[in-house]
């Protein structure tokens, strides 16, 4: 059995006129340990997944139907005291920025040891112990001294190795991280995702990262969803998708990263924007912006189909692969 499954999740948001779809149809498998990265720009839908799954989205968002299952137990069909037996107990997630997460007018102690008798019957002094092993666990020097420390007397980097020590607390099954090292400058960043790749393979911990970064995940995760629109457009092995994308939109991504371009070169990037959930087109979500556009493109929405050793979206993935083939023949 898996440890989440996921099954044609909708998530809509009710306007004041009408709803708008944000996530359409979403399935997906996560097996204990595995690592799974969802990537996309802005507004394809990745935080508001993350959300779903901790089951913390709050009106005017709501799931409209699928199913997701932790375990076994379907958590959209949860009732708030049934979730929070779950959430921080055997799920947890980190936010992107841990000033939002962590309350300033508490110490990191009391917070720590406040969520540890939350969910275990323990005293505070063996609470206390617990959080500083789980803070010498994430390499935080003189875990006693910052027990007592409030968030703002710590950097950026520190509280957020804090928010990760405080996930894994209860020692959960599954880390939804959402966007972990937004706020972090790149040393540290680096730093926080070896961290967090450790100490979820030492703890056989499922992962889900979720990022707009494709470097990171090639690094950090075994499998890869690309969203775009609300929808995932492919899915496969992080490696096969980095190497070989089949979509058109996941080879532009991997077209814009830097080290794609030549030194003294205009970088590349996908044309136009990705379009708002109240104008979603018909058809495939990413024609207006695909240079492959066909006429059935704009009209009828693609299936998602199995392809070479991934799974993709697109009405054109035949033709295009042979255009390479023959590209790389000449």
């Amino acid at each position: 059995m898996s440890l989440l499954s996921v099954r044609d999740l909708c998530v809509k948001f009710a306007m004041r006129d009408n709803t708008v779809t944000a996530l359409n149809q979403i399935s997906f498998d996560l097996a204990k340990g595995e690592r799974l990265g969802i990537v996309g720009e802005s507004g394809a839908g990745k935080s508001i997944t993350g959300f779903a799954l901790m089951n913390l989205l709050s009106r005017p968002g709501f799931v409209d139907s699928g199913n997701i299952l932790f375990q076994g137990d379907d958590i959209a069909q949860m009732s708030d005291a049934q979730m929070r037996r779950i959430r921080g107990n055997r799920m947890a997630m980190i936010f992107q920025d841990p000033m939002v997460t962590l309350n300033p007018v508490l110490t990191i102690g009391q917070q720590m040891v406040e969520t540890l008798m939350a969910h275990r019957k323990l005293s505070k002094s063996e609470a206390e112990q617990i959080a500083i092993v789980k803070l010498r666990e994430v390499y935080i020097p003189s875990p006693a001294e910052r027990l007592k420390q409030y968030p703002h007397e710590l950097s950026g980097g520190m509280r957020q190795r804090i928010i990760i020590a405080i996930a894994l607390l209860l020692d959960p099954q599954l880390i939804i991280a959402d966007e972990p090292t937004t706020a972090l400058d790149v040393t540290i960043q680096a730093d926080i995702m070896e961290l967090l790749l450790e100490l979820c393979e030492t703890n056989k911990v499922g992962l889900i990262l979720i990022t707009h970064d494709l470097g990171v995940v090639s690094q950090m995760t075994e499998r890869t969803l690309v969203m775009y629109a609300g929808r995932i457009i492919e899915a496969g092995r992080t490696r096969e998708i980095i190497n070989d994308p089949q979509h058109p939109y996941t080879q532009g991504l991997i077209n814009a990263l830097p080290q794609q371009t030549a030194p003294g070169q205009r970088l590349k990037q996908i044309p136009g924007n990705m379009p708002s959930l109240t104008a979603i087109p018909s058809g495939c979500p990413f024609a207006p912006r695909c240079e492959y556009v066909q006429d059935h493109c704009r009209t009828d929405a693609p299936e998602t189909v199995k392809y070479t050793h991934v799974e993709v979206a697109c009405h054109e993935v035949n033709r295009l692969h042979s255009d390479k083939a023959e590209e790389m023949t000449r």
